[in-house]
């Protein structure tokens, strides 16, 4: 019987084997045994820096948020649902402690800082202290 040669045959049966290892591995995987961090936009304004964090899942209350004159740090803990914990089949949300840090590079107004958290997104506004922002000026005809 002659068979016919498929190039692809052999790298879609490695394929598989490794997607199987993967599941085998995520599924046993103890939650809170990975790392992990939420991810982060910054944008700068000509009066603000706004950090947005993605951090669903977090309660309010487990997130902290401190700001000094040349960082800011934002911690927390995604907690695992340990009643249910027999029931889940796979998990592949991390959980656990938190923690990013960036810095702020230019002078704050630390007084008036201000977080909100909605929707599993937290956006922390720092405004720029007074002579970090650009002021306009005007030029006069002599």
């Amino acid at each position: 019987m002659i068979s016919r040669w498929d190039p692809f045959r052999d790298l879609s049966v490695l394929q598989d084997r490794i997607n199987r290892i993967f599941n085998e591995h995520s599924r046993l995987e103890e939650p809170g045994s990975r790392t992990w961090a939420p991810v982060v936009d910054i944008l700068e304004t000509s009066t603000d820096l706004v950090v947005r964090a993605e951090i669903p899942g977090v309660k309010r209350e487990d997130i902290d948020v401190e700001v000094t004159s040349e960082s800011l740090t934002i911690r927390g803990e995604r907690k695992f649902d340990t009643e249910n914990k027999d029931q889940y089949l796979r998990v592949e949300r991390p959980y656990g402690p938190f923690q990013r840090s960036f810095s702020i590079g230019v002078p704050v107004q630390a007084d008036k800082i201000r977080a909100s958290y909605r929707d599993g997104v937290l956006e922390i506004v720092i405004p720029k202290a007074e002579e970090v922002t650009p002021k306009k000026i005007q030029i006069s005809a002599e």
